[in-house]
């Protein structure tokens, strides 16, 4: 009897112990070709490093053309290949975006992007021979999904790059909600997503580049936003593009899957804000093949999105557009 007392008693000054600290975690680390950056409110004993590791590696090991023997390098090797619950939500979401967005959005691009100078492989000499040549195997129509099996046409190849750093980011969101963390900003290769607040008991701010080629620490940002329980991803060609030593031309990142060129135009930066960080992703790639008229006319009957669009006038000068109530969002 004694000895039961005891250790009620040690177990009762154990649970009436001091609690940990809440304190604000980050895990960091590269992944995808990038960087990451997790924050999420906490008790002090909490660190879920290795399982956000383990949800990177995963993506990686489905959707990383950079992996061989990954899902996706599978299937651009022209198997048929089983592929997950996750590689398949990101397929579906491809084929939405690039039916609402009438083509501007298609992860066949990469021949294209390859041949443009903007891929692993080395730049071609590039005509309109050679890219009609290339447009044969571009469109979601070479992409065969039956149920969890998933094939090309031959000559096709895709790629998730402009998606999939998105939709890992809810993926980690997602991870964090079922451990009950509510206050996080999740943050892969740029494209992001927010929830509740941060360990100051303020809304997460998030800093948005300006379009310019060289990064000026001192006045970086183009703008400010408090973002909460909303993904964010911002695209522009400002800092990818190749010059024609020859005729002195500039050659944007971004190819036009529907003509198969880069992209001529004066948008300079597209920032999106949706309700999933890879919606957000994937219409901020679609956007900047748009155009700024071509995304504004789109955004008509798109309430659901916020957008925030840097664009060079005729003079050269920046201006900005942007959706009703963007602003109440600028710090």
């Amino acid at each position: 009897m004694k000895q039961l007392s005891f250790f009620a008693l040690f177990a009762m000054l154990i649970a009436c112990g001091p609690e940990p600290e809440t304190i604000l975690r980050v895990n960091t680390g590269r992944a995808q070709g990038s960087t990451y950056m997790i924050s999420y409110v906490t008790s002090s004993d909490v660190d879920y490093g290795s399982q956000i590791d383990s949800i990177l590696l995963f993506v990686d090991m489905s959707m990383s053309t950079w992996v061989p023997h990954s899902k996706i390098s599978q299937i651009n090797n022209y198997d048929t290949v089983l592929v997950d619950s996750h590689f398949n939500a990101v397929l579906h979401k491809a084929y939405q975006v690039n039916n609402f967005t009438q083509g501007a959005f298609d992860i066949t691009v990469g021949p294209l992007v390859n041949a443009w100078g903007f891929g692993p492989t080395g730049k071609m000499a590039v005509d309109s021979a050679v890219v009609d040549s290339l447009m044969q195997f571009v469109g979601m129509s070479k992409v065969y999904s039956r149920g969890d099996l998933v094939f090309l046409e031959k000559g096709a190849k895709i790629d998730f790059n402009a998606i999939a750093q998105g939709y890992t980011v809810d993926m980690i969101c997602e991870f964090l909600q079922t451990k009950d963390i509510d206050n996080y900003m999740v943050e892969v290769g740029g494209e992001l997503r927010t929830r509740g607040k941060n360990l100051k008991g303020n809304t997460w701010t998030i800093g948005i580049d300006k379009p310019q080629e060289q990064i000026d620490e001192e006045a970086r940002f183009q703008v400010v936003l408090a973002l909460d329980n909303k993904g964010l991803a911002t695209s522009g060609n400002y800092r990818k593009f190749w010059v024609d030593e020859t005729t002195g031309q500039k050659f944007a990142h971004t190819i036009d899957p529907r003509t198969g060129f880069p992209v001529l135009s004066n948008l300079l930066s597209a920032t999106v804000i949706a309700e999933t960080a890879m919606e957000a992703d994937a219409y901020a790639t679609a956007f900047m093949v748009m155009g700024l008229e071509g995304t504004k006319k789109f955004l008509e009957n798109r309430p659901d999105f916020q957008v925030y669009l840097v664009y060079s006038n005729y003079k050269g000068d920046w201006e900005v557009w942007m959706t009703p109530d963007f602003d109440k969002m600028i710090q």
